[in-house]
């Protein structure tokens, strides 16, 4: 058995809970990845198409686990590639690990092939903890560190490793000063509030008549609590986009995803609530959230620089959301506030009875809501969704109806293009008795989710359910832009920016081993995804979609709709599908005896 510093490094990952490394081998690893071979299996390497994707893997690792993600990449052009990942994860507090190559430490800083300052580059988004290892002596506190900042602080940490010092013979450190002697291990206990924290946050829900809930991305776990305080609070129930299997959308009282993606009940809960209590959410459009002044705030979570953040807060409580919602239970008085909850549940049940309206209206040559509204008829009980940034996203938010043992996400800060496909992937392996199910845009598909097809083709059928679903909405437009530029600048949509090939989606799926299928009328949209939903083997869907259903928002102000009227007047290519798909919700949508933001 060798004893390199690359062995060593190997073991000690996996002494610390490391089983499995996304990433692309390189000869700035090459030691790494000799090393990652001799363990034998005890340490899983699955080899990706593009350094980023490794990263966007691991990502949605710590997003489906709850461990570190770790991720692997060689030095230059490898390092380079891998940022996308890891500032997904930056973005949305998940925990990830880096491992990066790096040139000979004779060649650093001489202009030699492949030499750049990983260390300024990867500052940024590993700040947490990004370090250059330079003897076999220092490696073990280098990797003992930057794991267990990764995991008790869910950030993202890189340490770089030139490619000679991989290959040296492991020297553990001596007893001489100057030494550090470090070791594995970290008990993480959930963080509660002092009493008197929680009695004035207790105060503020309590004295509330019309109490509004906004969950996020931290409050994943905390189902029960959450439902458990709404009840006594008599609240609604938003959910922020990155929150949405926060909260089984069957209870009457979810209003559903807010903001630009979100629902019209959403809206209306947060512009008529007196009190607002935030868990776990880090919700960037304020204009979403009740006019300053207007309601009292109690926030939670468990990263002090988001508290406070979005809204004026009263009361603002550093913790852990499932613990603190189970201390704060207690101090709650009951409500029944049946008016309120009354509105609530008329809202909701309006938000998706118009959510099924819009999906089966007709355009050309599928509606997009279809697409997702029949997904949802047919959703798995313990499946899987992620979907990819885009407008894919908006009928992922709205039309979904997540069931209590759902999981899902998406690239929630960072919104990269080019995330489903990896994220689905990375699912599977964390999750592999459940179905994975991936909602792709064609542009998102074109720039990184045909490769990674490759990637599904090579591993699937080491997966207990073989089940991975990818459908394209292939609409041959850059959509979501198409509709920022209408709404947001007024400008029409060009064509020479805009405008994709039609790519064979289901077809490429079959030459490599899957199976797939061409949609192309709107009655075959169910039946398709039942096929795909009981396939033997992962499956394309490509269903050719109108690109001209607008992903309104649910509240529009006059100044969208003047955009929207100039963008028309200025040379829009396709006026009358845009007319005739906008005119069913876009005015709808302006809420007369509203005041405009």
């Amino acid at each position: 058995m060798s004893n390199t510093v690359a062995d060593f490094i190997w073991k000690r990952l996996h002494e610390w809970g490391v089983r499995r490394v996304f990433g692309y081998p390189g000869d700035g690893i090459g030691g790494l990845i000799g090393a990652l071979a001799r363990t034998e299996g005890a340490i899983d390497f699955v080899q990706v198409r593009n350094e980023e994707q490794a990263g966007l893997m691991a990502t949605a690792t710590a997003k489906f686990t709850g461990e570190v993600g770790f991720c692997i990449a060689t030095s230059g052009p490898g390092a380079i590639h891998l940022l996308n990942g890891l500032y997904d994860a930056k973005g949305d507090h998940q925990p990830a690990m880096a491992l990066v190559g790096q040139q000979a430490r004779t060649a650093i800083g001489s202009h030699y092939q492949q030499d750049v300052d990983l260390q300024s580059l990867f500052k940024d988004v590993a700040g947490a903890y990004i370090e250059t290892a330079s003897t076999a002596a220092q490696v073990p506190h280098l990797i003992d560190r930057a794991y267990r900042i990764a995991k008790a602080e869910r950030r993202v940490t890189c340490v770089i490793l030139p490619n000679d010092l991989q290959m040296e013979r492991m020297e553990q450190p001596s007893e001489a000063h100057g030494m550090t002697h470090s070791g594995t291990g970290i008990e993480l206990a959930p963080v509660v509030p002092d009493g008197s924290s929680l009695q004035k946050a207790a105060a503020v829900l309590n004295a509330g008549e019309r109490v509004a809930m906004l969950v996020g991305a931290g409050a994943i776990g905390a189902s029960e609590e959450i439902a458990a305080v709404a009840e006594l609070l008599g609240a609604g129930v938003a959910k922020a986009l990155l929150g949405k299997a926060a909260l089984d959308d069957s209870y009457a009282f979810c209003t559903g995803s807010i903001g630009l993606l979100g629902t019209r009940a959403s809206w209306d809960l947060m512009q008529e609530c007196d009190t607002l209590l935030m868990v776990g959410t880090g919700f960037p459009y304020t204009e979403f959230l009740p006019k300053v002044g207007k309601a009292r705030g109690v926030q939670i979570d468990r990263d002090a620089g988001m508290l406070g953040l979005r809204y004026p807060n009263e009361v603002n409580l550093l913790g852990d959301a499932k613990a603190t919602l189970a201390a704060l239970r207690p101090l709650l008085r009951h409500k029944p506030a049946e008016a309120w909850r009354k509105t609530i549940r008329e809202n909701v049940q309006a938000a998706w009875d118009e959510a099924k309206n819009l999906a089966m209206a007709e355009a050309d040559p599928i509606n997009p809501q279809r697409v997702a509204y029949e997904l949802s008829e047919r959703l798995p009980e313990n499946a899987v969704v992620v979907a990819d940034s885009g407008t894919t996203s908006v009928w992922y938010a709205r039309n979904l109806r997540f069931r209590a043992n759902n999981l899902g996400s998406v690239s929630g800060t960072l919104a990269t293009m080019g995330c489903a496909v990896p994220y689905a992937i990375a699912a599977k392996f964390a999750h592999p008795e459940r179905p994975a199910i991936a909602l792709v845009g064609d542009g998102a598909m074109q720039m990184t989710g045909m490769a990674e097809l490759i990637t599904i083709s090579k591993y699937w059928q080491r997966w207990k359910d073989p089940r991975l679903v990818v459908m394209v909405l292939n609409n041959r437009d850059l959509a979501y832009v198409s509709w920022e530029e209408r709404i947001q600048s007024g400008d029409p949509k060009w064509e020479a920016s805009q405008q994709l090939p039609d790519v064979p989606y289901a077809e490429f799926a079959k030459l490599i081993g899957l199976k797939g299928k061409r949609v192309e009328r709107p009655e075959d949209v169910g039946p398709a995804w039942e096929d795909a939903l009981n396939a033997d083997r992962p499956y394309v869907l490509d269903i050719l979609t109108d690109p001209n259903v607008p992903p309104l928002p649910p509240h529009i102000t006059l100044e969208q709709a003047r955009h929207f009227t100039l963008a028309l007047a200025g040379g829009e290519p396709e006026t009358g599908s845009v007319l005739k798909n906008t005119a069913r919700g876009l005015w709808a949508a302006i809420k007369p005896g509203k005041s405009e933001n």
